[in-house]
């Protein structure tokens, strides 16, 4: 595959391996912080996540670790905006269904995320990684869904969180490709939106769910400490999500999800020591043998649309004299007047406009 193909696949698994490592890391310190010292304010406490990230950017633009790059502005305030929404959705959609319900509306996001991009932008995924996130996502429902209750109000909200978060994570990919900006640049832009939605809708949301003041909660050293800490660790969350999206796909980032939510079940139970069943387990093991699948198909479906890609430019090269002694004529003044003028190959304006 060449240096290249190796360095994009080591920052590839450096991604994926960063995601869950924080994603878990976090999951942990805010169950901790939630259940035991009763601080229940979730949108808030994540408006205060991405703040704390974008002040850690900054820091870190300002230390010349990455550079600014500016694109356009109502991308960026559109996309930022929506992004806090989804997520405001996503906590309404936990207060107004039962958690099994809640665990659809997350498994949804897949099949809908494939619906849209094969919709929307002509993507096709083959048979095999159809099977392999059906696979994927039989194994987390075994393992997480519980009950199902269902309600109108609940059912809505839970469909435009769906709708709104695939929307967000296909623009975090497209956004990075078109105008050609990283994870970190992109993060960098859109956190002020993020964190200024959240920070507005949070109080009010938190307020209405848990119904308690954020302002009037009493915070201990211990609260403080914790709040702190998942402050720190999200800014490893934030970065890796962008990160991972930009170099593999939305779908990939929602198998990384379901991962990790296996994992978080299986350090509950192993260090917090939350209630387990034999489901659990089954349920972790099907959903392990989908992610597997999904990752072999998906590497084997890479590979071979590289060696596509290396076949192509082969023949382009063996062509490519062709086209340079007839334009050496040309320049030379070598052709006959008679000549038919010079036609350029499709495949060369193509390339001009990208």
């Amino acid at each position: 595959m060449g240096v290249g193909g190796e360095k994009f696949q080591l920052g590839t698994v450096g991604a994926l391996g960063l995601s869950v490592v924080s994603s878990v890391s976090i999951v942990i310190c805010n169950k901790a912080l939630m259940s035991s010292l009763g601080f229940n304010f979730a949108t808030t406490l994540t408006s205060w996540h991405l703040l704390v990230t974008f002040c850690s950017l900054h820091v870190a633009l300002w230390m010349k670790f990455f550079e600014h790059k500016p694109f356009d502005s109502r991308t960026v305030m559109g996309f930022g905006v929506l992004n806090g929404i989804s997520i405001g959705l996503l906590n309404l959609s936990l207060g107004f269904n039962s958690v099994g319900f809640y665990q659809m509306t997350k498994l949804a996001i897949i099949p809908c995320t494939v619906i849209l991009e094969t919709l929307f932008f002509r993507k096709k995924f083959s048979r095999s990684i159809q099977m392999s996130l059906s696979v994927l996502l039989l194994g987390v429902g075994v393992a997480t869904v519980t009950d199902l209750q269902l309600n109108a109000v609940g059912s809505v909200l839970s469909l435009l969180a769906i709708i709104t978060t695939c929307i967000a994570q296909i623009m975090t990919n497209t956004i990075q490709k078109k105008f050609k900006v990283s994870s970190t640049q992109l993060l960098y832009q859109s956190c002020p939106y993020q964190s200024l939605t959240l920070f507005l809708v949070g109080p009010f949301l938190d307020g209405f769910l848990t119904n308690q003041n954020v302002f009037a909660f009493d915070y201990t050293s211990q609260v403080v400490f914790f709040i702190v800490l998942s402050c720190l660790i999200s800014v490893s969350v934030n970065f890796s999500t962008f990160l991972v999206i930009g170099k593999t796909s939305p779908v990939t980032y929602q198998v990384l999800g379901h991962l990790k939510t296996c994992l978080v079940l299986t350090f509950g139970y192993v260090l917090l020591h939350d209630p387990f069943s034999w489901r659990n387990i089954l349920g972790i093991l099907i959903a392990v043998v989908g992610m597997v699948l999904y990752s072999y198909f998906c590497t084997v479906e890479t590979q071979q649309k590289s060696i596509e890609v290396s076949q192509q430019q082969v023949k382009e090269t063996e062509s490519s004299p062709l086209i340079s002694d007839s334009l050496s004529k040309v320049e030379n003044g070598g052709g006959d007047a008679d000549d038919e003028p010079l036609k350029v190959p499709m495949w060369s304006s193509k390339y001009s406009r990208a």
